[in-house]
């Protein structure tokens, strides 16, 4: 009897240690996740960081001028350190973006794919994801300088070293030409799992080339002869030729998938930011038609009035921006049309053979980008016949040592409200419009964002090398490709 009770015991133990450890099973969330749900979340963290506003993650809309803060000034006076923002940026690309692109394409690589169609599809997912990582990493180095590259994604190296910036930036173009070459448009690709193209292949191959377009230009001044022959393969492969081809995150009307500038501004509750002075005095002295359709008028006085560069600026006293800005569905813009069409405009002016003139692509920009914003055709010609807007007449009348800086630096920069980042880039590489130097600045105009404090701590050896190699881990030094 003493040895049945035993047994029973023995079972019951070896039962309930089974029951245990099956409790103690996450049996809510995959084992495994599919690389194409890698590829939504990557892409979803790389637009959000692109067009966010929020202070602790990206504040180039501030120090482009496009805003103005109302309470807290850190970030309108170039403070980098209160918020740490660079080790944000940082960890954003590197963590939630590359990684998960990496992992993904490692998943879909190794997938044995049972249907046809998700065969077919395969080889350019895989392209995607290399077009997508090649445009994060041009973000890092416009942003930072020499960065982890070589041995960013290794997660056995907690030690990366940092590559030569330039060095860096022509590899990803090499990349990308790799990827476009690579690309089968008569295939699909990510389908629903795309929130940019849907999967469309011959959209992402457009995208391509005009990001291979927009980083040959970026090294005019540094490699001519590499930066025109990058620009005019990117040109016969075939840019973006109208609106249809936008690369537009798609967003939506509930949270936490609204576009990040409704979350900062409408669902925050939050009164932080107007217009800033800069661009509404720029545009008011234009008679830009866009001023409606970027900003609200100040309800008592009617009229357009920007915040004064870091200054306080009460809500009520100064423009809000639009209802279309804070939209929760508005697009999340990585790369449009308008922007194409300058950089076309830049290249002309390079005597780089990418057809029309400088002029031609600078009318048609314009044109787009009113046309883009809502206004009409006949406002966009009426804006361009004025003398102040006109290229030529700008040429003519300007002091600038490049003139046609000043013309197409201008107004590119009014075309790219709300999209800081690249704004940022191309007012340093312009050198226009000219901004105000804000009050009480804690330095001067941050060419570059410095790198995260923790890469001292943790990385201090490849941090110093990294620091000594771009001429000092500070906010002013400029960048490779920022020669003048």
């Amino acid at each position: 009897m003493k040895k049945i009770l035993i047994l029973i015991t023995a079972v019951i133990i070896a039962s309930c240690s089974d029951n245990l450890e099956n409790l103690s099973q996450n049996i809510k969330d995959p084992i495994t996740v599919p690389g194409e749900s890698l590829f939504t979340s990557a892409q979803k963290d790389l637009v959000d960081q692109m067009v966010d506003l929020n202070v602790n993650n990206n504040n180039t809309k501030l120090w482009s001028q496009y805003l103005q803060q109302t309470t807290y000034l850190n970030e309108s006076r170039y403070d980098q350190v209160t918020r740490t923002i660079p080790a944000t940026h940082w960890s954003i690309l590197y963590k939630d973006v590359l990684k998960d692109l990496d992992e993904s394409s490692k998943i879909i690589s190794a997938t044995t794919y049972p249907l046809q169609t998700d065969k077919d599809t395969k080889a350019n997912k895989l392209q995607v994801i290399e077009i997508l990582t090649v445009y994060t990493y041009s973000i890092l180095v416009e942003t930072f300088g020499n960065i982890p590259y070589t041995d960013a994604l290794d997660i056995d190296n907690l030690l990366p070293t940092y590559d030569d910036g330039e060095t860096v930036y022509k590899d990803l173009i090499s990349r990308l030409t790799t990827a476009i070459n690579a690309l089968d448009t008569s295939k699909g690709s990510f389908g629903k799992a795309d929130n940019i193209y849907n999967g469309d292949v011959n959209l992402w191959k457009k995208f391509a080339a005009s990001l291979k377009l927009r980083m040959g230009i970026l090294l005019s001044d540094v490699d001519n002869t590499f930066a025109k022959t990058a620009v005019e393969e990117a040109v016969t492969t075939g840019v973006f030729t109208s609106s249809e081809d936008n690369a537009n995150f798609k967003y939506l009307s509930a949270s936490p998938n609204t576009n990040p500038v409704h979350l900062n501004l409408v669902l925050s509750g939050r009164q932080d930011f107007v217009a800033a002075s800069t661009i509404v005095d720029m545009m008011n002295t234009l008679n830009d038609p866009r001023r409606p359709l970027y900003f609200k008028l100040v309800p008592k006085t009617g009229t357009y009035i920007g915040g004064n560069i870091g200054q306080l600026s009460d809500i009520d006293s100064y423009s809000n921006v639009s209802t279309k800005v804070e939209e929760a569905t508005a697009s999340g813009v990585i790369l449009d049309y308008a922007e194409v069409e300058f950089l076309l405009a830049e290249a002309a002016a390079r005597n780089f053979a990418v057809g029309g003139t400088a002029k031609s692509h600078y009318d048609t920009a314009i044109i787009e980008s009113i046309e883009s914003w809502g206004g009409t055709n006949a406002d966009a010609i009426t804006y361009l016949a004025q003398p102040t807007v006109d290229y030529d007449t700008v040429i003519t009348n300007s002091t600038a040592s490049t003139p046609w800086k000043e013309a197409i630096g201008n107004q590119k920069w009014i075309a790219l409200f709300n999209r800081g980042l690249e704004a940022y880039t191309s007012i340093r590489f312009l050198d226009f419009p000219i901004l105000t130097a804000p009050e009480n600045a804690k330095t001067g105009f941050p060419n570059r964002y410095t790198y995260p404090i923790i890469e001292q701590t943790l990385n201090g050896t490849n941090w110093t090398a990294a620091s000594t190699a771009i001429g000092g881990d500070l906010p002013e030094t400029k960048l490779f490709w920022d020669l003048n």
